[in-house]
């Protein structure tokens, strides 16, 4: 899977700790996904709302809306779990936790890619996202496995290429593949990579995507663009899903991002925010697919949020207690609490599954929950025992 765009940690710097700069760094979020201004959606007439509604003749659940008319997905939504793997996550956490999820159900599980904590916690150890994948692999053994996402400025397009083939022959065809623009200027200057301008990192992005769909599908492949060449590049052994690991392009929805997901994507995905924004993004995206003729089934929509659920709401409150000591967040409780619950899953089961179902109705076919105490497999226990039923038929 391919995924366009910043990595999910920095819409996490916003609403943890650092609130009172929700609003720049959503800008620079947007211009760095898109780098161009969203466009207001069909007009003056707004988005059609999604429902539900009964197909007729099969009685099964669609989603209808967008003014499209057309079918956009089905429940359930698939759940997935998230880690932040730079916040030194150990190899013998990766391994409970992804065996944890394979075991309850989730559909898989991604590691974001970074060399440095975003909490700028120098002592906190990173292992890379790759090999870290290949290892997961090896003791796995149903559960799909990716990254959300890797930055453009760290691997040339072929090294990504052949590290996802590899990590999915390991894994007999489990692998998806998030790459992004980068944005962590720090880590990048403390670890040698590059870092130019936005408009330059996107650049760079929309060349990989071509460059490592074309070699995850073609025997051999050249390229001359202004930022990679390939001379008659063979690539081989190919992956074995087919045609190629499913790609996801993510972002805001803008227009030359919504233009990507049209030709490139199997997945757009996108990061956080409340069920009427996530709504307009997918909605943007759509509109791109129906002007460029493409059948909207052939598309999935995603979004990765984080996730605090307990037994009950006070122990949901307690882990993010837990969480913003562990991040040493500052601000007070009750703002942090109000971002979260707008843009997250907070609370008991039940308050999980309802806003879930918010976020099916929005058009989400599958959810990457970001679990921030990752050495905490009780969660884990809670959302595979009483939330992942819930969003299953019957």
């Amino acid at each position: 899977t391919v995924l366009l765009g910043l990595e999910a940690a920095d819409v996490r710097s916003a609403q943890c700790g650092r609130l009172s700069a929700v609003g720049s760094v959503r800008s620079a979020q947007r211009g760095q996904h898109d780098t161009e201004r969203e466009t207001k959606h069909r007009g003056s007439q707004g988005p059609v709302p999604l429902g539900r509604i009964a197909e007729p003749g099969s009685g099964r659940i669609v989603w209808v809306g967008a003014g499209f008319h057309r079918r956009l997905c089905y429940a359930p939504m698939r759940v997935c779990l998230m880690l932040e793997g730079q916040e030194g996550v150990t190899w013998q956490e990766w391994v409970a936790a992804a065996q944890a999820a394979e075991r309850l159900g989730f559909e898989a599980i991604f590691t974001s890619d970074h060399y440095f904590s975003v909490m700028r916690a120098r002592d906190r150890g990173s292992s890379d996202a790759w090999t870290n994948l290949g290892g997961i692999a090896a003791v796995t053994s149903t559960i799909r496995l990716g990254t959300l996402v890797s930055p453009v400025t760290f691997r040339e397009p072929a090294v990504l290429a052949k590290s996802a083939v590899t990590v999915d022959r390991i894994s007999g065809g489990r692998v998806e593949i998030g790459m992004g623009a980068g944005w962590w200027e720090q880590e990048h200057r403390t670890h040698g990579f590059p870092f130019p301008s936005a408009a330059e990192r996107f650049d760079r992005l929309e060349e990989q995507l071509e460059i490592v769909h074309r070699l995850l599908t073609e025997d051999e492949v050249s390229f001359a663009g202004r930022h990679y060449r390939l001379d008659a590049a063979p690539f081989a052994p190919k992956g074995v899903q087919e045609p190629h690991p499913p790609i996801i392009v993510g972002g805001h929805g803008g227009p030359r991002l919504a233009a990507l997901v049209s030709r490139w994507a199997d997945e757009f995905n996108t990061v956080s925010g409340p069920p009427s924004s996530v709504r307009e993004r997918f909605l943007r995206v759509r509109d791109r697919l129906d002007a460029d003729g493409r059948d909207q089934s052939s598309l999935t929509t995603s979004l990765m949020t984080w996730c605090y659920v307990g037994a009950t709401e006070a122990e949901a409150l307690a882990r993010i207690e837990r969480a913003r000591a562990r991040a040493m967040r500052a601000g007070k409780f009750e703002d942090e609490l109000a971002a979260l619950r707008d843009e997250c899953i907070v609370g008991s089961p039940a308050q999980a599954v309802e806003r879930l179902h918010e976020y099916e109705e929005a058009g989400v076919q599958r959810v990457m929950l970001n679990h921030e105490l990752f050495d905490d497999l009780e969660m884990l226990e809670v959302l595979g025992a009483e939330v992942l039923p819930a969003l299953s038929p019957g």
